[in-house]
């Protein structure tokens, strides 16, 4: 605060304060959750700022993420300093090997294919044999088809193709009498 500036809230202690003044007042099993930590803050601490939720939203979450409090299934608890850390979601990483090659100080490789050597004489060509069916390789070329319709109907041609374009035309059958 600058020298001639008055405190606003001179009453209200510290949010990290509040928040664990409030979760020990409340003493719930499981830890409390943040409606009832805001709750008991309200009824205990009248004339909060006017952003108090987001004010508490963001001590809340400091707190977690020092270590001050430990959130868990959507409670904050103080962290008890006899009990293991708890485990994170996912794997755990794996332990560093001080013998491995990445840990020892030495000259480490750099990234990428190697340069060539500019003394190295040349390698001499692979030949190819023939070998197989003696087929080429891959997709056989699309072999050119005569120009026309099917069953002698004239169609309009596709641009380079030899079918027609659209769906063929029905085939009508005749009808023939019987007599009766």
């Amino acid at each position: 605060m600058a020298a001639g500036e008055v405190n606003k809230f001179p009453s209200i202690p510290s949010y990290p304060e509040m928040i664990l003044n409030a979760i020990e007042a409340l003493n719930e099993e499981n830890g409390s959750n943040k409606s009832s930590i805001s709750k008991y803050i309200e009824s205990t601490w009248g004339g909060l700022p006017q952003g108090h939720k987001a004010l508490l939203n963001v001590h809340l979450a400091k707190m977690r993420d020092s270590g001050e409090l430990v959130f868990w299934k959507n409670n904050y608890s103080k962290r008890d300093p006899n009990a293991p850390p708890r485990r994170g979601r996912g794997r755990p990483p794996k332990a560093k090997d001080p013998l491995s090659p990445s840990t020892v100080s030495g000259p480490s490789r750099p990234r990428g294919r190697p340069p060539k050597d500019p003394n190295e004489p040349p390698r001499p060509h692979k030949v190819k044999t023939p070998g197989g069916s003696g087929r080429p390789r891959g997709r056989p070329r699309k072999i050119a088809r005569p120009t026309g319709g099917f069953d002698g109907v004239p169609a309009v041609e596709a641009a380079g193709s030899g079918r027609p374009r659209g769906r063929p035309p029905k085939m009508k059958t005749p009808f023939t009498e019987i007599s009766v």
